[in-house]
């Protein structure tokens, strides 16, 4: 711990040293800018600054979280737990204390309903002040700095948040809510928060069992609460949790009470309604397992509703592949057809070109046999001056010859030109082309 020496150049008393150490360990936090920082906003309180940490782990709103609405609050009046302790200096005790609460719950509520009137008559002209709550979060630090500098630091943690923020986290965690407001003037809130409030065995069973949350009546904050829950008498407590999907008020505790008697009377709650918090967290677990199921259900079928698309995709694109394969078959079909038909009529046209056959004794007179790839044979005469074009149109009008051919004579074997390449050149005559008397011609197919 060498890199702390001389306080790290941070002006540290050694408590103040000790406690960051203590915060590093605690939470994990390295940075010792970081630590110190948290450390002075909660006043060096080591406790709550690390319980914020946590908070802030476990997704609780921080000491900073903003503002959220809270859930409405009921009060089940029936099967609320009430507490009294009359004021231990004897003002509520005895046959005249029992007239004097009689007279004062009768004066009590006629002057809460005088009071009432009043204020609904005085909001239209000027508004309470009080019940405009600048800073409710800055009310609840305030309260905490003044109850550990007149009272103890001992004490239960204190929910270092605003109202909302405690009974939204109360109602999300499951947890007892515990409510205690504070009233400086009240006789017996002295002895209540030096006793009570510090006793290890209650410390132990709040922290334990509740979210803690107080605040002073007077306050802004605590004004505003004190409109909810209407104490009668100070100091005050109310225990809330959530009871058939509603933050109820289950208890209701006013007077002074040692720390056996809290405990007791907290215990006696927690018993009766722990049922509920029990019930909700199965109710949640079962929700999770629904939305769980629900959601493996959901991609399952997104999964099978994938598959189903993927192999119709496929059977689509062969689909589309074998349509395609049967318009291009179709079309090379028909321009095959239209080829041939083409041909056909170039045969017909082509009669034309084709000379006389001159008489066997005429001494021009070429004989000329043609071998068809069938190996059928043609016989023709020709005369010597006939262009060798007359030889082609015989072999290509008739009907055994192939579309495409190329004539050859057999010894040597070479290929006839018997078409001329370009319009303008001349096409040679079978005397040219060395073509006499008698000869063996050879239809080659191009197309074989």
């Amino acid at each position: 711990m060498d890199y702390l020496g001389d306080n790290a150049g941070l002006g540290l008393t050694t408590d103040q040293t000790e406690k960051i150490l203590q915060f590093q360990d605690l939470t994990g936090i390295e940075d010792i800018s970081i630590c110190r920082d948290v450390l002075q906003r909660h006043q060096w309180n080591l406790e709550v600054a690390v319980q914020e940490q946590l908070n802030i782990r476990e997704g609780r709103p921080s000491l900073y979280a903003t503002e959220t609405r809270p859930p409405a609050v009921v009060s089940d009046h029936l099967g609320q737990h009430v507490f009294y302790s009359p004021p231990t200096d004897g003002s509520g005790s005895g046959f005249r204390g029992f007239i004097r609460n009689i007279i004062n719950f009768f004066w009590t509520v006629c002057y809460n309903t005088i009071v009432t009137l009043l204020q609904i008559g005085r909001r239209f002209i000027r508004p309470d002040s009080r019940g405009f709550v600048t800073n409710p979060l800055q009310d609840v630090l305030d309260f905490i700095k003044s109850y550990e500098e007149k009272y103890s630091d001992t004490h239960p943690v204190f929910y270092q948040g605003t109202y909302s923020q405690v009974l939204n986290d109360a109602k999300r965690e499951l947890k007892f809510l515990l409510i205690y407001l504070h009233d400086d003037s009240a006789v017996d809130t002295g002895i209540f928060c030096r006793n009570t409030l510090s006793q290890p065995q209650v410390i132990t069973y709040i922290n334990t069992n509740f979210l803690f949350w107080a605040c002073n009546s007077k306050s802004g904050e605590g004004y505003k609460i004190c409109q909810l829950f209407r104490p009668g008498h100070y100091p005050y407590m109310a225990v809330v949790v959530l009871k058939d999907n509603r933050m109820t008020i289950v208890s209701r505790m006013e007077g002074y009470c040692d720390g056996n008697v809290l405990v007791q009377r907290l215990g006696t709650v927690v018993a009766e309604f722990e049922i509920n918090l029990i019930q909700a967290r199965a109710d949640r677990v079962e929700a999770s397992l629904n939305r769980s199921l629900r959601a493996h259900q959901d991609e399952a079928f997104l999964e099978s509703l994938r598959a189903d698309q993927e192999k119709e995709r496929r059977r689509e694109e062969q689909r589309q592949a074998l349509e395609a394969e049967q318009r291009r078959l179709e079309e090379e079909a028909l321009a095959e057809q239209e080829r041939r038909q083409s041909i056909a009529r170039e045969k017909i046209d082509s009669i034309s070109k084709v000379p006389s056959e001159p008489d066997a004794n005429h001494p021009d007179a070429v004989h000329v046999v043609f071998k068809l790839p069938s190996g059928q044979r043609l016989d023709r005469r020709f005369l010597k001056t006939h262009s060798l074009e007359a030889i082609f149109y015989f072999v290509f009008c008739h009907p055994n010859a192939p579309d495409s051919f190329e004539i050859t004579t057999n010894f040597p074997k070479r290929v006839l030109h018997c078409l001329p390449s370009n319009p303008n050149d001349r096409v040679q005559t079978l005397e040219e082309a060395g073509l006499k008397n008698r000869e063996v011609l050879f239809i080659n197919d191009l197309d074989a």
